[in-house]
């Protein structure tokens, strides 16, 4: 317990289960978008999906995650041929 409280004075937090849940979401959505958009040869399909999959390490905060994660999953909708 007192190693939890060393790294939490240098400001260091564990991720909320919602941020946890986000992620494994976005990642899932993600690397079935990169598999279809590199099955048919669909280049922004593909991309988006990568983002969809990497974008959770550059993001600290939950309600960022969902923002930016919904924006992609919309942008995956419209991209789609």
């Amino acid at each position: 317990m007192d190693q939890l409280q060393n790294l939490q004075s240098l400001g260091l937090t564990l991720p909320s289960p919602a941020y946890i849940f986000g992620a494994v979401l976005f990642g899932i959505i993600g690397y079935a978008a990169w598999r279809y958009g590199k099955k048919s040869s669909l280049v922004y399909t593909k991309w988006i999906g990568m983002a969809l999959m990497l974008y959770p390490y550059a993001i600290s905060k939950t309600w960022q995650l969902y923002a930016v994660g919904g924006a992609l999953c919309v942008g995956l909708y419209f991209f789609r041929e």
